[in-house]
């Protein structure tokens, strides 16, 4: 697979193919590859805990249930803006009510929106779980080179023929995660992620993201006379 169509075809899947397991071999490859990543002075200061079977339906169990109580947790950093402006809060209602919408799920069906979301705490039925933490006394360098690194897991997801959703919605429940996971408590919960085969045949799968074009982020200097 091209580097740009890895990119370009990466999108979240919330809907895994439960017949089609992954081996620990294949998640080692990705994890290597993806160990390539930069970091300032190479410090590589991303932690990976994957999950599945028995772990993975322990983590699935408490956080769901926690969420269907109406448990609303907390998370250790704010992952969204505190303040919601534009653009950015006219994007992501896009993104929630695109998603909503090719479910069939009304604005007003409240109980249908909360099931949708606790999709995420059953890893979306992929029959891998990962997480990624961070040590607690690393600087926000070290949370993009986490993001780098999280990006290169996905992509080399791709190159196995795998699909991923990342996931901050574990983090709010960070405190039962990090418990679960027996993790130290000098490390800090960045996010979740669903791995594994894509259900082809779900429609949920079909939900497509847009993209703001380039001109709209970009400034070339010097500029162009006839800009």
């Amino acid at each position: 697979m091209h580097v740009n169509e890895a990119i370009v075809g990466r999108q979240s899947i919330r809907a895994f193919d439960t017949s089609r397991d992954v081996s620990n071999d294949i998640i080692k490859n990705i994890l290597g590859v993806a160990g390539r990543s930069p970091s300032g002075s190479n410090i590589q200061p991303w932690k990976v805990w994957v999950v599945r079977d028995e772990a993975k339906e322990a983590i699935s169990k408490a956080c769901y249930d926690r969420h269907m109580s109406g448990d609303l947790g907390e998370r250790e950093y704010n992952y969204y803006p505190v303040n919601w402006r534009e653009p950015y809060i006219n994007r992501r209602r896009a993104t929630g009510w695109g998603l909503y919408g090719i479910l069939g799920i009304k604005r007003e069906d409240k109980a249908e929106m909360q099931l949708q979301h606790g999709r995420n705490y059953a890893f979306f039925d992929a029959p891998v779980g990962i997480f990624f933490t961070i040590d607690r006394d690393m600087e926000l360098g070290s949370w993009i080179d986490c993001g780098m690194f999280i990006q290169s897991v996905m992509l080399a997801a791709r190159g196995e023929g795998l699909e991923t959703c990342s996931q901050a919605a574990f983090c709010n429940y960070y405190d039962t995660v990090m418990q679960l996971l027996e993790a130290p408590e000098d490390q800090m919960l960045i996010c979740g992620m669903s791995l594994g085969y894509a259900a082809s045949e779900s429609v949920v799968n079909t939900f497509r993201t847009e993209r703001e074009p380039v001109s709209s982020y970009t400034t070339f200097l010097p500029k162009a006379s006839d800009e």
